[in-house]
């Protein structure tokens, strides 16, 4: 038996069941919009496909049987499109958060340069052998012909320095110094 033979017949499901399906669909959803959204949708199928549903008995059942599985399908299809949404969010964050980490360690680059060229020339001699060339303070002090004491005070003075020109970046400058100090 079909659900649906004649336009009347459809008229009269419509308007003796539309309410109440609305209403069901509201404790699934929790929005009027969405309810209302979902049970139309459920009839304007109801009225494409009226010759090919079928049913036997009260056709109530088969309208909140189709109304709750389409309210679940709505659940699932808005809980996929928050994670996607979320998962965008999460990466376009990653992406300016690399964004703003790469201007900052360039600048940061930049400034340590500076704050490098600053120092006396013998002291800014000693803290390039040491950090770029990775020279231990005894082969410093060997190339230069000076004591390990005097590289040590060197270097001593060219991190205070390096440290006082870059206070606005004192915490990452303390974990690069501390990586060039290890």
């Amino acid at each position: 038996m079909t659900l649906i033979n004649n336009q009347k017949e459809f008229e009269t499901l419509f308007r003796s069941y539309y309410e109440e399906l609305c209403s069901y669909a509201f404790y699934f959803l929790k929005e009027k919009e969405a309810s209302e959204e979902v049970v139309q949708e459920l009839f304007f199928t109801l009225w494409k496909k009226r010759l090919e549903i079928s049913f036997e008995g009260n056709p109530k059942s088969y309208l909140y049987r189709a109304t709750r599985n389409a309210c679940l399908n709505q659940i699932k299809h808005l809980a996929v499109k928050q994670s996607y949404k979320e998962h965008n969010d999460m990466l376009r964050k990653q992406e300016e958060q690399s964004a703003t980490d790469t201007l900052e360690f360039t600048e940061l680059e930049d400034r340590i340069a500076a704050a490098i060229e600053e120092l006396p020339t013998e002291r800014r001699r000693i803290f390039v052998m040491s950090r770029y060339e990775n020279l231990k303070y005894r082969e410093i002090a060997d190339a230069l012909a000076i004591s390990v004491k005097t590289v040590e005070s060197q270097m001593s003075k060219a991190l205070k320095h390096l440290k006082e020109k870059l206070q606005d970046y004192l915490p990452l400058v303390f974990l690069l110094l501390n990586f060039f100090e290890g």
